[in-house]
C-alpha cells in the first residue's frame, strides 16, 4: 500500500511539474483590437405603408442627438452591456438619417440609460404602435444603443402596431 502512494505521489508531483513548466512565467497582457471599427450593415425601415428606407450603412457606436431626445451616447456600453464602445442599431439609424437626409427622433429613459424611438421619416407609433428592432430577424433583447452589431448584420426597424 505504502508503494502505490508513493507512485501516486510521483505521477500527480511529474504532472504538476509538467504543467507549471509549460505554463508562462508571467502572464502577458494582451493587446484587445477596438471593439468599435466601423461596420457594414443593411438597414431597413419599415413604416405601416411600406419600406421608408433601405441600404447598406458604415456605422459605429456613437454619441447620436435628437430634438427630443438630446444628446446622449449610444455605442453599446449603455447600461454596462458591453465593456468597451460598439456599433450598434439605433448608431446605424442615425447614421443613416445624416447621409440619406431624413428624420428620426426618440426619448431619452435616464432609467433604461437608451432610446426610444419614436419617428422616423415622420412616422410615429402615436400611442398605437411602436418601433420594434431586429437584427439577423430576431427582435433585439435590449436597447437600441446597448445591442452589438457585427459587419454584414441585417438591421430592422418596423413599426408595429401594440
Amino acid at each position: 500500500m505504502h508503494l502505490t502512494s508513493a507512485r501516486r505521489t510521483l505521477v500527480v508531483t511529474a504532472a504538476l511539474g509538467l504543467a507549471l513548466a509549460s505554463a508562462p512565467a508571467v502572464a502577458q497582457p494582451q493587446a484587445t483590437a477596438s471593439t468599435n471599427a466601423p461596420v457594414k450593415v443593411s438597414l431597413t425601415v419599415k413604416g405601416p405603408d411600406g419600406r421608408l428606407f433601405k441600404g447598406k450603412i458604415k456605422t459605429k457606436g456613437h454619441d447620436v442627438t435628437t430634438a427630443t431626445g438630446g444628446t446622449h451616447r449610444c455605442d453599446g456600453t449603455n447600461a454596462g452591456a458591453n465593456p468597451s464602445a460598439v456599433p450598434t442599431p439605433t448608431a446605424a439609424l442615425d447614421d443613416a438619417a445624416r447621409k440619406r437626409h431624413f428624420t428620426w427622433d426618440r426619448t431619452w429613459y435616464a432609467s433604461f440609460d437608451d432610446f426610444s424611438v419614436d419617428t422616423i421619416k415622420n412616422v410615429s407609433g402615436g400611442g398605437v404602435a411602436y418601433w420594434n428592432i431586429a437584427v439577423n430577424g430576431t427582435s433585439i433583447p435590449v436597447g437600441g444603443c446597448q445591442f452589438k452589431l457585427s459587419a454584414g448584420d441585417k438591421v430592422a426597424f418596423t413599426w408595429t402596431a401594440f
